[in-house]
């Protein structure tokens, strides 16, 4: 596949009163077009700040950082962000909130049909049709975190960029939000990287996953590769040798060398 995100020597250095901080060290790291990446570590390792380098809300101290050829020098409709709080706009209902996003995007060269189409169609690739016109205190977290999904592809982003984005829900709804992922991704053909603390999710839904080192000056610990085939089916992968492989090598990466200081890179 064709490599689509390029990350080559990157740091991130924070200014504090305390003084400098080094959040992210020589990070190199290849995303292909079409492929799934999740970045897993413990809390403070950089995750949630290599997504903004990547989203370019936050500009790196050093290295290079590409999107199809292309420095990234600050954000753009390419590459889409998802947050765990879904941040819509609750005097504006689950159409207005995408419709928005269309409209700042394509509003200047397309006409209003072809923009509430655009709306329509991301809509219906979450599954939220029968919610069109109802406001966000009127639907659950998940389907907020849908919209949140709606409103991101409806720019026809070339990478899809996700910061914990179930985080914050039941184990239930995050799990059937994990499958829709799995098929909104697949059905959009976006490169999508995710940021995540669970072992299951990445496992489950990921390409490759990018396993961190402990911050500060965090970098890249190892990089596996997820082998399985797809569409994925959570309950056959639960006895799968593979999966539970896999699940055991990221498990064992963040904590037996992760939490021996000794083995953590200095």
């Amino acid at each position: 596949m064709e490599r689509y995100v390029q990350l080559e020597n990157v740091q991130k250095v924070f200014e504090t009163k305390q003084g400098r901080f080094v959040a992210l060290r020589d990070i190199n790291l290849v995303v292909r077009r079409g492929e799934f990446v999740s970045i897993i570590g413990h809390s403070g390792c950089g995750k949630s700040t290599l997504l903004n380098l990547i989203a370019g809300l936050t500009e790196a101290t050093d290295g290079v950082l590409l999107c199809n050829g292309r420095e990234i020098a600050g954000p753009g409709p390419q590459r889409a962000v998802v947050f765990q709080n879904h941040s819509l706009l609750p005097w504006m209902s689950c159409y207005d909130n995408v419709f928005l996003a269309v409209e700042r995007v394509y509003g200047a060269v397309e006409s209003k049909e072809s923009l509430k189409i655009r709306t329509e169609e991301a809509l219906a690739l979450v599954g939220l049709t029968h919610a069109t016109h109802k406001y966000p205190h009127e639907i659950s977290g998940g389907m907020k975190q849908r919209v949140g999904i709606a409103r991101a592809l409806s720019m026809q982003p070339k990478v899809l960029l996700l910061d914990e984005p179930l985080g914050a829900l039941d184990a239930l709804t995050r799990a059937h939000l994990q499958d829709e992922i799995s098929r909104i991704v697949a059905a959009s053909g976006c490169t999508t990287i995710m940021v995540t603390h669970d072992v299951d999710e990445a496992v489950l839904l990921s390409d490759r996953i990018v396993m961190m080192t402990n911050g500060p000056a965090a970098t890249i610990g190892e990089v596996l590769d997820v082998s399985l085939p797809r569409p994925r089916e959570r309950l056959k992968l639960a006895d799968d040798p593979a999966y539970n492989r896999c699940r055991s090598e990221v498990l064992r990466f963040l904590y037996e060398r992760q939490n021996r200081p000794e083995e953590q890179v200095a």
